[in-house]
């Protein structure tokens, strides 16, 4: 058996979490060791009255694990046991990108302090940045056809599961709404919310969590008072998007990119309601677009 499921955050619709589609509906419930998603509670319940499975996820910062898993589950204890954990290992605003023990931390210190090993969301091409967990959890793969894949149909494709036995989960849109399937029955849903089949009780007195040193991020404020933090990727517009010469709207337009362009961007800036990107050009010049929504955090593509 199989189980469809969507993945919403702050800024979902509630017609993603009632789509008749989908037996589980996974929430956003923090970031980082300082963001809690406002509407975790309101997407938690309404999926609950409608009888979903459900899950909720942390999205990593890059700060230290330890004191991440503590945030995450102290934020959402009361629930701990009643749905799927997960960690979402992805390259934006997460500044221990490439760091391989991170997760495998992560996940720990959530077990110690629940007795739930979570899952891993992770794009495909970084499946190897968390390789050193799949002796304990199962993996969440992203990799999709296209951002236009508007279907609950799978596309035909291959989908790795790198050093995991199995992919438990593959999310294989994320354009309109990001889709998953699970290769669970509900009881198997049940088994990695609650290993031992009872509440999971959580330990109030975190451990000490163990100094890290990061590498120095390279940040700057340019001419118009925006603050720039260094950061290479690359970009996949799933909707027609401006480059301009500067990081305004009003800035001069290079061009408009097409959906499905792909941009390679070497730092990023949060002002006037966006996350900006900078593109490196020729002669030394840059090219901006906007990727994100600075207020929902919705992103208008994918990064790798």
């Amino acid at each position: 058996m199989a189980i469809y499921t969507v993945d919403v955050y702050s800024g979902s619709s509630d017609s993603i979490i009632q789509d008749a589609h989908a037996k589980g509906v996974i929430v956003k419930a923090t970031q980082g060791t300082g963001y809690v998603n406002p509407r975790c509670n309101h997407q938690w319940d309404l999926a609950g009255q409608l009888g979903k499975l459900r899950g909720l996820y942390h999205y990593a910062g890059g700060g230290n694990p330890e004191a991440e898993a503590q945030f995450f589950i102290n934020n959402i204890k009361n629930y701990v046991g009643q749905g799927i954990l997960i960690l979402d290992w992805e390259s934006y605003q997460n500044s221990a990108w490439g760091d391989t023990n991170w997760s495998l931390r992560f996940v720990t210190e959530v077990h110690r302090l629940t007795g739930v090993w979570p899952l891993i969301y992770v794009q495909e091409s970084a499946l190897w940045q968390v390789a050193n967990c799949a002796k304990y959890c199962g993996v969440w793969v992203a990799k999709y056809a296209s951002m236009t894949w508007y279907s609950w149909d799978l596309p035909n494709m291959n989908v790795s599961s790198g050093a995991f036995q199995f992919l438990t989960g593959w999310q294989y849109t994320g354009g309109d709404m990001d889709r998953s399937i699970f290769y669970l029955d509900e009881n198997g849903w049940k088994k990695l919310s609650n290993p031992d089949g009872k509440q999971t009780p959580v330990e109030n007195k975190p451990a000490p969590a163990p100094e890290t040193v990061s590498a120095p991020v390279n940040t700057w404020t340019d001419s118009l008072g925006d603050k720039w933090i260094e950061e290479k990727g690359t970009f996949t517009t799933n909707q027609p998007i401006n480059l301009r010469w500067g990081a305004k709207t009003s800035s001069a337009l290079i061009t408009t990119l097409s959906a499905g362009s792909e941009i390679k961007y070497d730092a990023y800036s949060r002002h006037d309601g966006f996350v900006w990107l900078r593109q490196p050009r020729s002669n030394t010049q840059y090219g901006y677009l906007v990727c994100r929504d600075a207020n929902t955090n919705e992103a208008f593509g994918t990064f790798k």
